[in-house]
């Protein structure tokens, strides 16, 4: 697109179906790279990606030419896949604007899941965002 500029940094989270824990530790790292190629094969840039063994954070920048919503089916659809049989993402995701100036603090956020997560359930992390952000959601639906 001639003459068009964005800023356009996504915060995107999703978890496994249920919140089921079907991302082996060891598995998480190269589910991350292949995270990296969907993105690159796409025409996003993935800033950072990381996760516990039952979501993940992807952080990318995502150009004006491409939905929100085509960018995070082809990397969960293709991540799945990818996983094998068995294997299902939740049904919806969290997508959440970062500002130029917190990318630095969002990625240490994305590389600091586990540690994270021995204090806070992704539930709770989930819905913390949400308020944060000011998304309105009712309680009984908001995990499907």
């Amino acid at each position: 697109m001639a003459h068009t500029y964005t800023s356009n940094f996504i915060h995107c989270i999703f978890s496994t179906k249920e919140r089921l824990p079907l991302i082996p530790a060891d598995r998480l790292p190269a589910l991350c790279s292949y995270f990296s190629g969907i993105a690159t094969g796409e025409g996003l840039e993935l800033l950072r990606a990381g996760g516990t063994a039952n979501h993940v954070h992807l952080l990318f920048s995502l150009p004006a030419n491409i939905a929100l919503a085509t960018a995070v089916q082809k990397l969960k659809g293709s991540s799945s896949h990818w996983m094998g049989k068995g294997f299902t993402w939740q049904q919806g995701y969290g997508a959440f604007s970062v500002s130029p100036s917190q990318l630095p603090e969002v990625k240490a956020y994305v590389d600091r899941q586990e540690e994270h997560h021995r204090r806070q359930s992704f539930e709770d992390e989930f819905t913390s965002l949400l308020r944060s952000c000011g998304i309105s959601y009712d309680p009984q639906f908001v995990f499907g």
